[in-house]
């Protein structure tokens, strides 16, 4: 059989997610991963979900072992708005508002579906989160790639590049800006109070839709928590959450706010993508959440993140400041650190010697559409324990200087 004739452009030009694949070697014996953004399972309240299990199971087995809407269980429904008024101060969202999905990744694939055609254009950061990329590329849009700074997406060049769509008539089919404003993946910057309302006018003015992934927004350590963009413009924000950083990814819930009228699309298409969510994960975290303020248990898991955040930036420092031009960022949340090297580093290329000193990062490119850069690595500091961060960073040192070495021979 000749299979590549029955092979669809969307499965030819798919690639497989660096980061799922680095999972595949993340438990070899001694390996220390900075890879994939996975929560510390000992966060995860596993005794409280265990009983809670048990009861939904036995007593409401009608709803959990059954099909379930494809808009989501209104008991969840419920009890996330109350977390939503309770800690983010979003108010009046209302069941057609919301969709609950398989994860943020369901919603990101919902949103491409529903809202992008080869003739499309959408923004996204450079660095961009590359699950989201992975979801939108499936639809071949144009990307105008918008380079981050310190405090977000460079709005100015934002606002050059849809001026210029303005004046080719081609406004019409920009369709988002795609934006990971709190501790952003992959970079762990926080867009500014100042950008977010610029990103809000900007929508009214150019008439496109904002799409605000939240996955981290929980997570925060330091500093003072900033709005959402979806309190700034509910009518344009299409919002993104997730209980895989806050509960535990295991669940694969997602949820979706928007407009009713973006709801209702998106619920039409999930309807052929997976029919429902599944109800028993559904049910459990909405009887974990009425019995829980999780927003409040999460301090000691906080604590623990910072904690491992400064571990990590301490490490660095001390093995990496007398290395000229290698820089990373500080975040105040999340779970990742980007580090920046000279041009002529290559991260992919040095990955192989990182791999058999038993030391896994996230090479840069993988965060990139267009206008691919090497020289950057995404580190995530949840996972590995204060010890193994110190010595996994100390081999990443090795790493470097081994790489550079053959550079310069």
């Amino acid at each position: 059989m000749n299979l590549e004739n029955k092979l669809s452009s969307i499965s030819k030009s798919a690639k497989s997610n660096i980061i799922r694949e680095l999972l595949k070697v993340a438990n070899d014996p001694g390996m220390i991963s900075f890879g994939g953004g996975v929560p510390d399972p000992e966060t995860f309240p596993r005794e409280e979900l265990a009983q809670i299990a048990k009861e939904v199971i036995e007593e409401e087995y009608k709803f959990t072992l059954q099909y379930g809407t494809t808009e989501g269980d209104n008991e969840l429904k419920d009890a996330y708005k109350e977390l939503l008024e309770k800690h983010e101060g979003i108010e009046g969202v209302q069941y057609d508002n919301m969709l609950v999905t398989v994860g943020s990744q369901e919603a990101l694939y919902l949103i491409g579906l529903v809202l992008l055609d080869e003739s499309s254009y959408c923004a996204v950061g450079k660095p961009v989160y590359l699950g989201a990329v992975g979801a939108f590329k499936q639809r071949f849009p144009k990307f105008l790639e918008i380079p981050l700074e310190d405090d977000g997406m460079n709005i100015n060049i934002l606002e050059e590049r849809l001026t210029t769509l303005s004046k080719e008539g081609k406004i019409d089919k920009f369709k988002f800006v795609y934006v990971v404003p709190t501790f952003q993946n992959p970079a762990g910057v926080t867009m500014s109070l100042e950008k977010r309302k610029r990103l809000a006018e900007l929508a009214d003015k150019y008439d496109f839709l904002i799409v605000e992934d939240n996955p981290y927004g929980a997570l925060r350590f330091e500093g003072s928590p900033i709005p959402s963009i979806y309190n700034l413009n509910p009518e344009r924000t299409i919002l993104l959450n997730t209980f895989s950083k806050i509960l535990c990814p295991g669940f694969r819930i997602g949820i979706i706010i928007a407009n009713e009228n973006i709801i209702r699309k998106f619920s039409i298409i999930k309807q052929g993508v997976n029919l429902c969510t599944p109800t028993l994960t559904q049910r459990l975290a909405a009887r974990y959440l009425q019995k829980h303020d999780r927003i409040e248990e999460l301090k000691p898991t906080l604590e623990l993140y910072r904690s491992k955040k400064d571990t990590m930036l301490e490490a660095l420092e001390n093995e990496f400041r007398n290395i000229q031009g290698v820089s990373w960022t500080r975040p105040e949340g999340g779970l990742f650190t980007w580090l920046t090297f000279p041009e002529e580093v290559d991260t992919l290329d040095m990955f192989e010697e990182a791999k058999k000193n038993k030391v896994l990062y996230v090479p840069g490119e993988a965060f990139y559409v267009n206008e691919v850069e090497k020289n950057h690595m995404r580190l995530s500091f949840c996972l590995p324990s204060h010890d193994e961060i110190r010595e996994g960073v100390r081999r990443l040192k090795n790493v470097v200087e081994v790489y550079l070495n053959k550079k310069t021979i």
